[in-house]
C-alpha cells in the first residue's frame, strides 16, 4: 500500500465528505494504507516546524482517516495471554523489531508510533499518537488520540494527555522535545508544551487555562502554550462570578530552565531551586 500524500489525501478527504465512498474499495485502501503509515511513522497527523518557535502544521486529512477508520472497523475479539480484548482496533505489533519496550500490561493501538528507544510502563498510548525516541510514559500515563509527544519526554506516573480528533483541523496536544511532565498533570484541548519545559505534579492545562508569568514585576498572561524552558506550577485566579468571587485552576510560570547547562542538569537544578513538585 502506499503511503504517498499527494495520492492518499485527495480520496481520504473526498471519502470524509460522503462516507458512500467507502463502497469503493480505492477508498477505503487510502484510509487503510493512511493509518499503515501512522503505524510505521510515515505519516503524521502534525509535522513540527522547521526551526525552534515555528508552527506545527496540522494534517486535517489524517486526522479524518483516522475518524474513518473507526467507522469502517468491526468489533473482534483479541487475546493476550490471560487477558481478553473486545474492540475495533488491533494492538500494535512487532515491538521487538522497533526498538520499543512495553512493559505489560501496557497498550499501544495500531496506528500509533513510537520510535525505537521509547518505553511505555504499563500505560496507554492511542491510535494517531507519536512518541519521539528515548520518552518515558510512566505507569497509569495516557497518551491521547494523535497527541504529539517529543524525544527525550517523561510523563510522569498517572499523567492525561488529552486526544483531540474533532474537528480535524484543530491542533493536537503537543509536547516537544525534552519537557518534563510531572505526576498527575493533565495536558488537554490542543495545548502545546514547549521544548524542555517542566510542569510540576498536577499541573492541569486546558485550552482556557490561564497560563500566568509571574516572574516579572507584573503577571503576564496566556492561554494554550506554555513556552520552552518554562518551570509552572499549579495556581490559583480569583474570578467573580454571581454568586460571589472564588478561585480558579492557573497554571504559575515560576522560572526558567538555565540554558548555560545541559538538559539534565537544568532538569534536577529547576527542580531543586524552584521546588517544584514531581
Amino acid at each position: 500500500m502506499t503511503t504517498d500524500v499527494d495520492t492518499l489525501a485527495p480520496l481520504v478527504e473526498a471519502a470524509y465528505r460522503d462516507r458512500s465512498k467507502l463502497d469503493d474499495q480505492r477508498y477505503r485502501d487510502a484510509v487503510e494504507a493512511t493509518i499503515a503509515g501512522l503505524d510505521r511513522g510515515q505519516v503524521r497527523v502534525a509535522d513540527p516546524p522547521a526551526e525552534d518557535g515555528g508552527e506545527w502544521t496540522v494534517n486535517a486529512w489524517v486526522k479524518e482517516a483516522v475518524l474513518l477508520y473507526f467507522g469502517m472497523r468491526q468489533m473482534e475479539r483479541m487475546e493476550v495471554g490471560p487477558f481478553e480484548f473486545h474492540d475495533k482496533i488491533p494492538l500494535k505489533r512487532d515491538l521487538p523489531q522497533a526498538g520499543v519496550r512495553v512493559v505489560p500490561p501496557g497498550t499501544v493501538r495500531y496506528g500509533a508510533y513510537m520510535e525505537k528507544g521509547t518505553v511505555l510502563m504499563p500505560g496507554y498510548v492511542n491510535i494517531g499518537a507519536w512518541v519521539g525516541a528515548g520518552t518515558m510514559v510512566d505507569t497509569w500515563a495516557t497518551v491521547g488520540s494523535c497527541a504529539q509527544i517529543g524525544r527525550g519526554v517523561h510523563l510522569s506516573g498517572g499523567v492525561g494527555i488529552g486526544g483531540v480528533l474533532e474537528p480535524p483541523g484543530a491542533r493536537p496536544v503537543i509536547i516537544e522535545d525534552g519537557a518534563f511532565v510531572g505526576s498527575r498533570a493533565v495536558v488537554v484541548e490542543g495545548v502545546r508544551v514547549g521544548r524542555e519545559a517542566v510542569l510540576g505534579a498536577n499541573v492541569v492545562l486546558t485550552s482556557s487555562t490561564k497560563i500566568i508569568d509571574v516572574t516579572g514585576d507584573v503577571p503576564v498572561e496566556t492561554t494554550g502554550q506554555v513556552p520552552p524552558r518554562a518551570v509552572v506550577i499549579p495556581g490559583v485566579r480569583m474570578k467573580t462570578f454571581p454568586a460571589g468571587s472564588f478561585g480558579v485552576p492557573a497554571a504559575l510560570i515560576i522560572g526558567r530552565r538555565n540554558s548555560s547547562t545541559d538538559r539534565k542538569v537544568t532538569l534536577e537544578q529547576a527542580l531543586r531551586d524552584y521546588g517544584v513538585s514531581v
